[in-house]
């Protein structure tokens, strides 16, 4: 397959998850306001933050802080819990506009989704290619050393605006 037919077919399967993420989104929080349970959407916030958390794990496990498990298995989970804890996050935030900081969180949160499908799409072909961890590992890290300029900082641009977000909250609740 060419060069440009390649990049054509990840970025239509990065619209395409992209897509698919809102429109989860979108059907989750109508389907909480039809059944009148909106209030729930409220918490899903929690979960969903503690999912993107979990995601962490696999960080560990490349730097060598976790011993446990192959790479190409945390790198799993580190997707299937960022994607769903952002899913959960994204029906919290609804589609409202009550706050800034708020909102801004998401957007930092959206932006690392979406450079997190750029990296998937850098790294599956290594995957595809049925490479072994080590091999996976040598080269992911030359293919994404780049990328991470890039992801790094969007991710904690998105974590700081959470803890804000959270301790705005957190400052806000009278019975603690």
């Amino acid at each position: 397959m060419s060069a440009p037919a390649t990049i054509t077919r990840r970025l239509l399967g990065l619209l395409g998850l992209s897509a698919a993420l809102a429109l989860a989104t979108l059907l989750a929080d109508r389907a909480l306001h039809a059944a009148d349970l909106a209030w729930m959407g409220r918490y899903l916030g929690i979960p969903g933050t503690l999912l993107i958390a979990s995601s962490l794990l696999y960080s560990l496990r490349k730097r060598r802080r976790i011993a446990t498990g192959s790479p190409r298995g945390w790198l799993a989970w580190h997707q299937f819990a960022g994607w769903l804890g952002s899913w959960l996050v994204l029906v919290h935030a609804g589609v409202h506009f009550h706050a800034l900081l708020p909102w801004l969180a998401t957007l930092a949160m959206g932006l690392n989704v979406i450079s997190g499908l750029v990296g998937k799409f850098l790294v599956l072909p290594t995957m595809r290619a049925g490479a072994s961890d080590d091999l996976l590992e040598a080269a992911s890290r030359q293919i994404v050393k780049r990328w991470r300029q890039v992801h790094l900082p969007v991710f904690f641009t998105f974590v700081v605006l959470a803890l804000l977000h959270i301790l705005s909250i957190l400052a806000l609740v009278d019975d603690l």
